[in-house]
């Protein structure tokens, strides 16, 4: 399970490009109840999602040109550099290069074998989410993609990630964790974009945020002006999801999580 623990290969930030920030503040202050804080003047107007005074996200105003609204899961590395080297090597791309956000951390936007983009995060003296799996913060990441092995692969090389094969209804679902984990260690999973429902037309990340009902996250991101992408469903044993893009287009999806056994 995804927790503040954070180990190589393990999400550990998430942040949101969009090009109005302060209506996206206002979308998912109505919808999960975070508060935007600014950062200081020198982080060029990034800045966090905050729950209870926890930072569960940051956000940033993006231009047209940056990409469409979006959101991006980064991934703990020890060395920006090295895994940016990486991803060259294992054929994907980097989109901005390493870089040092003051003293917090040193930090890379890449994009996998697909296109796919996704960050790294080195920690210096943030070391990622304040909280994650509680109401309203991140509990799960799930990729869809043209090719379920070379991205297994891929992030393997770059990452360290490790598969295993899920027996679900209906067919078999593919987590990752972190290398040297147990599987109890999974944060996401991967999906061939031929098994995905029609709504997914493209290779990309999904974030799941936890929520406490389902249905009443649905119905309040449409009075909120999001869309429903995929309705409240139930998944036996897992929990009940459903899928969403705000205002601008930026996708991500809930989960109301089967409680887990002791």
């Amino acid at each position: 399970m995804l927790t503040t623990r954070y180990v190589t290969g393990a999400p550990n930030w998430l942040d949101l490009g969009t090009p109005d920030l302060d209506g996206a503040s206002a979308f998912y202050g109505g919808l999960f109840g975070w508060q935007f804080r600014p950062g200081p003047p020198e982080t060029g107007g990034y800045g966090f999602f905050q729950l209870d005074g926890k930072t569960v996200a940051g956000g940033m105003r993006t231009a047209p040109e940056q990409g469409p609204p979006s959101w991006t899961v980064y991934f703990r590395t020890p060395d920006a550099d090295a895994t940016a080297k990486a991803v060259e090597q294992a054929h994907g791309r980097v989109l901005a290069q390493p870089m040092d956000v003051l003293d917090q951390g040193r930090m890379a936007i890449l994009a996998d074998r697909a296109g796919v983009p996704f960050g790294v995060w080195q920690p210096a003296a943030t070391k990622g989410l304040d909280v994650v799996r509680d109401p309203g913060s991140l509990c799960w990441v799930e990729l869809y993609t043209p090719d379920l092995p070379a991205a297994a692969g891929f992030y393997n090389t770059v990452l360290g990630w490790e598969t295993s094969a899920v027996a679900f209804p209906g067919g078999m679902y593919t987590t990752v964790h972190p290398a040297g984990t147990e599987m109890d260690a999974m944060f996401g999973g991967i999906v061939p974009l031929e098994d995905a429902p029609a709504r997914t037309e493209a290779a990309a990340w999904l974030p799941y945020f936890e929520v406490p009902d389902t249905d009443a996250t649905a119905a309040r991101a449409q009075e909120l002006g999001g869309t429903v992408r995929l309705p409240a469903t139930d998944l036996q044993g897992v929990g009940r999801i459903a899928e969403f893009a705000d205002p601008y287009g930026a996708r991500f999806a809930v989960i109301r999580s089967v409680p887990q056994q002791s």
